[in-house]
């Protein structure tokens, strides 16, 4: 295997030309970098990571912490913030704490070994508190879809609260007058989020709540399903879907199809995040926008600029506002 030594000797350039050449961080004469560039490229030689992130303090590397590595929200989100880390020549360390509070805690002190340079997280279960202490003793870190006032710099969100309201209102505006409701589960912030605009959507056009139209899912299609198969049990009458994630509502959607139950036209039904299979299913599922790409692209960008001083080419958004999208499933005009 080469060695610096090797490079150094082939391109005829001291050992610490050829360190400059790979770390980039000092100006090299044009000619002796072409010569380094040229000796490596002949001998293959690899750089030593390790003894690399050691001597700059750097390990170049990007902790991400997400709930779950499958399905199209998740794939997204780490799709975005991968694009720009690989981008700016760093990796990016990935693992998933599967909603489990032993797990998150036990990843994040995995990631924090590796001596990654920043964690990026999308944190459900452990405490405002212990997070706030994470970025307090030294790591740079990042939440994605979740807001802790004490690092609010930290943070990239979207205002779930009205996505739930505007969700509701235009199942309300297309005179839809019996709403019923499948949740995510109570215990996560966005889903108790969106709950609550559902509940304020209904005050505001003055219509009753009635808790037999509501029933808890899991963020699953499976969980979309059984929640319909509920509310049907229960004898709910209900005009209006409201779910709090879009698989969820392609679950609820084939459940109400097998109860021959159309689409507007009985039961318009509306989702939550707006994945690229809302626009290929039959009715198209009307949902609410949330660019969970651009987010985690945005959230990297603010770890390049916090890290490696680099300026990101746009203003980073940490905030985003909820944006409806109409398609078949909420409109019978």
């Amino acid at each position: 295997m080469a060695t610096i030594k090797d490079v150094s000797d082939l391109a005829g350039v001291s050992q610490a030309t050829v360190s400059r050449v790979l770390n980039g961080t000092t100006r090299v004469d044009d000619d002796k970098k072409r010569r380094v560039l040229e000796a490596i490229k002949q001998l293959g030689y690899r750089p030593n990571a390790h003894a690399k992130s050691l001597a700059s303090n750097r390990s170049n590397s990007i902790g991400m912490v997400v709930s779950e590595l499958a399905g199209p929200y998740f794939g997204e989100m780490m799709a975005g913030a991968e694009a720009i880390i690989r981008r700016n020549d760093k990796q990016m360390l990935i693992a998933s704490s599967h909603a489990s509070e032993s797990e998150e805690r036990e990843v994040i002190d995995f990631l924090l070994s590796c001596r990654c340079d920043a964690l990026i997280l999308h944190a459900e279960t452990l405490s405002d508190a212990e997070l706030v202490k994470i970025h307090q003793q030294g790591t740079v870190l990042v939440l994605l879809n979740r807001y802790i006032p004490a690092i609010a710099e930290q943070c990239f969100v979207l205002d779930n609260e009205l996505g739930g309201f505007i969700q509701t209102e235009h199942m309300i505006q297309q005179g839809r007058r019996r709403v019923a409701c499948i949740l995510g589960p109570q215990w996560k912030h966005d889903a108790k989020e969106r709950f609550e605009g559902y509940l304020r959507a209904l005050k505001q056009y003055q219509l009753p709540f009635d808790p037999e139209l509501v029933v808890e899912g899991d963020f699953q299609e499976s969980g979309g399903y059984a929640g319909v198969k509920k509310l049907i049990a229960r004898g709910a009458r209900f005009d209006a879907l409201v779910c709090a994630n879009d698989e969820m509502a392609l679950g609820a959607m084939d459940a109400l199809s097998e109860q021959g139950v159309a689409i507007p036209e009985q039961v318009a039904v509306i989702g939550f995040d707006d994945i690229a299979y809302a626009n290929y299913v039959t009715p198209k599922l009307s949902s609410i926008h949330f660019p969970v790409r651009q987010i985690a692209a945005d959230a990297a960008w603010l770890v390049m600029q916090s890290v490696y001083k680099m300026e990101p080419p746009e203003e980073i958004v940490q905030q985003v506002m909820p944006k409806l999208v109409t398609r078949q499933s909420s409109n019978c005009g």
